[in-house]
């Protein structure tokens, strides 16, 4: 399979000026091109995909405003195109919302490399309109006589650089016999059917102090200046320290969960929804459920493990996972409850418990019961939908 092998790379000076050139006109092309799609179909009811565009391109390299485009290597420029190209079709295919237009700013600064746009050899990696190789600092070594096909460079909002390689690997299959639940949640970010609880680390509010400070030095600073280029950047490293701890404690979990089970069960919760929630959005995005849940996605695939997700509707919490009966009501500060049975519930391993269960159902016999629809619902804002819903149908699943 394709696999992408990310390292830091420190530029010379004369590199850095060239990439930063090439993200340039990547942007600049990009949005030319998107402009010249948007126009052809708001006048002319006219649809233009790659084909168009590529010869678009040509034609603005002819030109004197545009001339500055064959300064660089044309295969970034021809990727972008193509990445354009891919934006659309997820837009017609209502799986993405309309192509927006790259901020110089905000918008992430990359290129694409195709394999005639490189030499990579014996781990010394040289880009197209360059001299010498980058300087990268191999973390990890790549697979054993691979080669990348691709190589996408980039730089982040803390001046960060790095490069991506795509390069086929095989990855191990290593058996598996177990099946867990997963219960995601604020106080302990994971609960699992076993009842064992991961905590939480929290990452952003542990730096919130240290990244008010310097938002507010940012603040102070004359608009334009060098000053507020350096504080913009103090801000930007401590936002790259947050998501890189974040992101490591999350491939950390995801790589233990997929290399213990063989089957793992988890919610389909609606990230976006949740969000809405002005009480808790700022706590469920330090959380990472969503990148959690993409983690498991392609994992699975790499290990052939089976994920299976559980209908968001599924009352996991109230539902009793002894005798199956359904609570009337569950407050969301409630976090051990009794049933009728007399069985005392620990709120999130229950409802981990019941998740696998559920997921184990539809994984055996393609089937699942869902209670009944309760008269009415309790109105608290909820971090997680733990009401059934009165709808028909099968929760959402694959594999099995």
């Amino acid at each position: 399979m394709k696999r992408a092998f990310r390292y830091r790379f420190h530029p010379t000076d004369a590199q850095a000026t060239e990439l930063a050139r090439t993200f340039g006109c990547v942007r600049k092309v990009y949005n030319l091109a998107l402009t010249a799609r948007t126009e052809a179909w708001t006048l002319r009811q006219e649809r233009i995909g790659y084909n168009a565009t590529s010869a678009m391109l040509t034609a603005w390299k002819k030109t004197d405003e545009l001339a500055f485009l064959n300064d660089v290597s044309s295969v970034p420029l021809q990727q972008t195109l193509r990445h354009l190209q891919t934006a659309f079709t997820n837009f017609f295919a209502n799986r993405a919302r309309y192509p927006s237009f790259k901020n110089k700013k905000r918008s992430r600064r990359s290129a694409e490399y195709t394999a005639s746009a490189f030499r990579y050899r014996h781990g010394r990696l040289t880009l197209a309109k360059m001299a010498e190789p980058l300087n990268i600092v191999w973390s990890r070594p790549l697979p054993a006589g691979a080669s990348p096909s691709t190589v996408t460079v980039s730089q982040d909002t803390a001046g960060r650089w790095f490069v991506s390689l795509l390069c086929d690997d095989v990855i191990p299959q290593k058996p598996a016999s177990g099946a867990v639940g997963v219960d995601v949640g604020l106080d302990h970010l994971l609960t699992l059917s076993t009842g064992e609880k991961v905590d939480n680390p929290r990452h952003e509010r542990n730096n919130r102090v240290t990244l008010a400070r310097a938002q507010k030095r940012l603040a102070r600073k004359e608009t334009g200046s060098s000053n507020e280029a350096k504080a913009r950047i103090r801000v930007a490293r401590i936002h790259a320290r947050v998501a890189d701890r974040r992101r490591d404690h999350l491939h950390k979990l995801t790589t233990r969960l997929v290399r213990e089970n063989q089957t793992i069960v988890i919610e389909d919760l609606t990230v976006r929804n949740l969000l809405k929630n002005h009480k808790l959005a700022r706590a469920i995005s330090d959380a990472g459920w969503r990148q959690f849940r993409d983690m498991l996605d392609y994992k699975t695939d790499w290990y052939g493990r089976n994920l299976i997700i559980v209908d968001r509707w599924f009352p996991s919490s109230k539902l009793c996972s002894a005798c199956g009966a359904l609570a009337d009501m569950l407050p969301l500060d409630m976090r051990r409850w009794t049933c009728r049975c007399g069985t005392v519930h620990d709120r999130d391993v229950n409802a981990a418990r019941n998740l696998l269960a559920a997921g184990l159902a539809v994984s055996a016999c393609g089937a699942g019961v869902r209670p009944r629809r309760e008269s009415s619902r309790t109105g608290q804002p909820a971090s997680k939908q733990e009401t059934p819903r009165a709808t028909e149908g099968l929760p959402a699943h694959r594999g099995g």
